[in-house]
């Protein structure tokens, strides 16, 4: 069981302008100290998603490094086409399908430098790039957090649909609670709740309380329906 019991501090340097915060609000002292404890029980289980959401500062990458650290997609882009930046033992076939499958699909695009991409294009260059790395376990920090709404929503669900085809394994960290309903996580780790939960066991067991028919519209909306196949 992954459990986590992390530790944070930092001291902030003897300054002027730190002692006036220290002081008008009361600071007591000038070190940071934060806690950060819960488990995320996905030992033998069968998954292929995750999500670690909450809010600014509560503590999502922390726990996601703590736990999936050697997993984050981490790339050094130097070419002058992203397509070159592939790994050098992939075929251009595997490689466009492999760009493709997360809904990078502009040829065009692939023959740019990753710098001048789009926000969109740079998430799903990545996730291309991990998935090509053949990396079983693939964890992205800030998901979906630079790209507007509806590129978010397209993104989640191709990557979404190219993981499980893949049999893959991916953990999500993001602000934004909207993407629970595009990827359909397996499992949910809430760090303003300090929550971990299934998402399938969650679903059952509000359908055996006798409120669920009220609350199923909303269930439905935050989860999914993970009984369907995703298709786009």
């Amino acid at each position: 069981m992954p459990n986590f019991n992390i530790i944070k501090e930092v001291e902030a340097a003897d300054t002027f302008r730190v002692k006036s915060i220290v002081g008008a609000f009361d600071l007591q002292t000038q070190k940071i100290r934060e806690h950060f404890t819960g488990n995320i029980d996905i030992e033998d289980r069968e998954w292929n998603i995750g999500l670690i959401v909450g809010s600014s500062g509560s503590g999502k990458t922390t726990i996601a490094k703590q736990i999936f650290g050697d997993c984050f997609c981490d790339f050094n882009y130097k070419e002058s086409s992203v397509i070159d930046d592939m790994p050098k033992n992939k075929s251009i076939r595997e490689i466009t399908k492999a760009f493709t499958s997360v809904g990078f699909a502009s040829p065009p695009s692939w023959l740019k430098p990753y710098s001048v991409l789009s926000n969109g294009e740079k998430m799903r260059c990545d996730l291309a790039n991990s998935i090509l790395e053949e990396k079983d376990v693939i964890a992205f920090d800030e998901f979906t957090s630079v790209v507007n709404r509806e590129v978010a929503k397209t993104g989640s669900y191709a990557i979404a649909k190219a993981v499980r085809k893949m049999d893959k394994k991916f953990i999500a960290v993001s602000c934004h609670y909207d993407i629970k309903e595009w990827l359909e996580p397996d499992w949910i780790y809430d760090t303003d709740k300090q929550e971990f939960f299934f998402a399938q066991e969650r679903l059952k067991d509000l359908k055996s309380n006798s409120k669920y028919t009220k609350q199923k519209n909303q269930t439905e909306k935050d989860f999914g329906n993970h009984l369907k196949n995703i298709i786009i």
